[in-house]
C-alpha cells in the first residue's frame, strides 16, 4: 500500500513539475540565417504569444516566452513556425513574389479561377492578390465583425470558405495576398456618415466613380479596416496589402482634422503601424500600395503617402508604376508608353535613392491593361517584357500584374518566362 502511495505521489510531483515548466517563461535565443548563403538576416520578425522582436544586425534574437513554438518572417523571405527551443539556428528560404491580381468577382467564378491557375502555372508565377475588401467596399469573406454586418458589406460573399481557398492555393505552391481597399469605402461612409469625407458644401464626398470615402483621421475607420485584415490573417493569407491607404486626391474637402502635410503623413503611417501591431501575432506580411509619382514628388503628393514613412512600418511597398498613370511623364520621358522600361526602372531607382531602402522593400504593380491616358494601345508582350525586365534589373522583391478584368495574356507571359526566366521557382511561404 505504501509503495502504491509513494508511486502516486511521485507521479503527481512529476506532473506538477511539468505543468510548472510549461507556465514559467523560459529564455529563447537564436539566430536567423539565409537558407542558401547562411548569412545572418537582420530585421527579421520573431514572435511568440505577445512577445515580438526583430533580429539584430547579426541575425540574433532573444526573449522570454511560455509558448511551445515561435513564428518568424523577413522581407524577401518566407515565414516559418518552429518549436521554441532554448537555442535555435533558423534558416529562412528566399521568397520573391511574382503575382497576378484576382478581383472580388473573379475569385467567385470557377472559370476565371481556372484561367488564372493556368496562367500562373504556364508563366511560372507564384502568387495571387485577391480582393478581400474590394473597390466597392464589399467584404468577400465571412466575418463576425459587427460593423461589417451593420454596413451591409458582407451582403455578397464571393469567398464562402476562405481557409479552403487558401489551402488550395498553398497546395499549388502559391503565395496568397489579401488586398484590402481601405479608405475608399461607400458602405462604411453611408452607414456612418460621421466617419465620411465631406465635400466643401457639407454633403458626402463622392469621387469620379461615385464612391464615398471615409476620413483617414478617424480611429473608427482604422479599427474597421484592421479588424478585416485580422480576419484575412486568421483565414490563412500570407500577406495583407492595403490599397487606397491615402487621402482622396481632391482639393477642398472637409475632414475631422486640419489636412496639413504633417497631419496627413502621420495619419497614414499611424494607421499602418496599428495594422502591423495587430497582425504581428499572426505572422503575416504587411504591404501598402502607393501612387507611382510618390517616388518622384518631394511632398506627400497631397494624399499622405511618402515612401520613407510607409517603409518604416510595412514589409513591402507596392508603387503603382503603370506607364498610363504617369500622365506628365518623368525626367527624360515625355510619353511613358514609348518607354515602359524607363518608367519602372527609373522610378524604382529614384525610390531607393530617396529612401535608402534596398530593392527588397519594393514590389511594384505593373500594367497589364489597355492604356487609358494616351493613345489607348494594348499592353501586350513587348510592354510586359520591358516592365518586368525593369523591375528585375532594379532589384525589386518581385512584381504584381494588374488587369482589372483578369484577362491575362497567358501565352505572352509563358514566353516571357522562358525568355527572361524568372530565376528561381520560388516556393510559397510556409507556416
Amino acid at each position: 500500500m505504501w509503495l502504491l502511495i509513494m508511486r502516486v505521489a511521485l507521479f503527481l510531483l512529476f506532473l506538477s513539475f511539468a505543468v510548472f515548466c510549461q507556465t514559467v517563461p523560459r529564455t529563447v535565443h537564436g539566430v536567423v540565417v539565409d537558407a542558401i548563403t547562411h548569412q545572418p538576416i537582420a530585421n527579421a520578425w520573431v514572435s511568440a504569444d505577445s512577445s515580438v522582436v526583430k533580429t539584430s544586425a547579426n541575425g540574433e534574437f532573444q526573449f522570454k516566452t511560455k509558448a511551445s513554438a515561435i513564428d518568424l518572417r523577413a522581407a524577401g523571405y518566407g515565414r516559418l513556425h518552429v518549436p521554441a527551443e532554448t537555442e535555435l539556428r533558423i534558416p529562412l528560404s528566399p521568397l520573391k513574389v511574382r503575382a497576378l491580381y484576382m478581383s472580388f468577382w473573379a475569385v467567385s467564378s470557377q472559370t476565371m479561377r481556372a484561367q488564372a491557375f493556368e496562367t500562373l502555372a504556364k508563366a511560372h508565377l507564384n502568387g495571387v492578390v485577391i480582393d478581400v475588401k474590394g473597390d466597392m467596399g464589399l467584404v468577400a469573406i465571412r466575418t463576425s465583425i459587427p460593423m461589417v454586418a451593420k454596413t451591409g458589406a458582407n451582403r455578397v460573399i464571393t469567398i464562402p470558405d476562405a481557409p479552403a481557398l487558401i489551402a488550395d492555393l498553398h497546395r499549388r505552391g502559391l503565395y496568397a495576398i489579401a488586398r484590402i481597399v481601405t479608405f475608399k469605402d461607400s458602405p462604411l461612409a453611408l452607414a456612418r456618415p460621421d466617419l465620411a469625407v465631406r465635400a466643401a458644401g457639407g454633403g458626402l464626398f463622392s469621387d469620379n466613380e461615385r464612391l464615398h470615402w471615409t476620413d483617414p483621421f478617424r480611429q473608427e475607420a482604422w479599427d474597421y479596416n484592421v479588424a478585416i485584415a485580422v480576419e484575412a490573417a486568421k483565414a490563412g493569407f500570407d500577406e495583407v496589402e492595403f490599397d487606397y491607404v491615402r487621402f482622396p486626391d481632391r482639393k477642398g474637402l472637409r475632414f475631422s482634422k486640419e489636412t496639413t502635410e504633417t497631419n496627413r503623413r502621420e495619419a497614414i503611417s499611424g494607421f499602418l503601424a496599428q495594422a502591423q501591431k495587430a497582425l504581428n501575432r499572426y505572422n503575416v506580411f504587411l504591404s501598402a500600395d502607393n501612387f507611382g509619382y510618390v517616388a518622384w514628388n518631394q511632398n506627400d503628393t497631397g494624399i499622405g503617402q511618402v515612401f520613407a514613412d510607409v517603409g518604416k512600418v510595412v514589409d513591402y511597398i507596392s508603387p503603382m508604376l503603370y506607364p498610363s498613370g504617369f500622365q506628365f511623364g518623368i525626367p527624360g520621358v515625355r510619353n511613358p508608353l514609348n518607354d515602359p522600361y524607363r518608367i519602372v526602372y527609373a522610378s524604382l531607382e529614384k525610390a531607393k535613392e530617396r529612401t535608402g531602402f534596398s530593392g527588397i522593400v519594393f514590389r511594384p504593380w505593373l500594367q497589364a491593361f489597355t492604356d487609358y491616358a494616351f493613345d489607348h494601345r494594348a499592353f501586350g508582350k513587348p510592354q510586359l517584357r520591358e516592365q518586368i525586365k525593369a523591375a528585375e534589373d532594379a532589384g525589386a522583391e518581385g512584381w504584381l500584374l494588374w488587369e482589372p478584368r483578369n484577362r491575362y495574356p497567358t501565352q505572352a507571359l509563358s514566353e516571357l518566362a522562358n525568355e527572361l526566366w524568372w530565376k528561381e521557382p520560388v516556393q510559397a511561404a510556409r507556416r
